[in-house]
């Protein structure tokens, strides 16, 4: 079955390099924009993610995921600690025309960003790391990138 560009997902690829200016603001690549642009997507929710990056969703993805999450149970002490985590650091924005936004302190505490940022697509996510935490997750991560794929798919 083909699938036409319509009915795909939005979705986000690549790594960038952006720096947060003398106001605190991050922009948003302006290929993430192109991609927000062509689908109508104007508003984002940001919150903590896994390896200390924040996630940031689109407002339908956003809204996908915390329908998987509220499905959990909450008599489950590990998924009440996750949706607290998870919940609590959620936060939404708008960016601006030229694609600014503002990253809250907390969120910023959590990741550990200072000032240079990578983000990266992540398919249906975008991820906001600290330049420095993703260089070192980066080469951590890069020599078992074949092993984890060979784990992944072939068991």
């Amino acid at each position: 079955m083909v699938v036409s560009i319509e009915e795909w997902t939005l979705m986000f690829y690549g790594e960038y390099k952006h720096s947060l200016d003398t106001k605190g603001r991050l922009i948003l690549p302006a290929k993430f924009r192109d991609v927000c642009r062509d689908h109508g997507y104007e508003k984002f929710v940001l919150t903590r993610g896994l390896d200390k990056c924040i996630f940031m969703f689109s407002d339908e993805e956003w809204q996908a995921q915390e329908a998987k999450f509220r499905a959990t149970s909450f008599t489950n002490q590990q998924s009440r600690s996750f949706n607290r985590m998870f919940f609590s650091g959620a936060m939404q924005v708008k960016p601006d025309g030229q694609g600014r936004f503002v990253i809250p302190d907390y969120l910023k505490d959590y990741a550990g960003v200072k000032k240079d940022t990578i983000l990266i697509g992540v398919s249906s996510r975008i991820e906001i790391w600290d330049a420095e935490s993703w260089e070192q997750f980066y080469k951590n991560s890069k020599d078992s990138f074949e092993s984890i794929a060979d784990q992944m798919f072939n068991t």
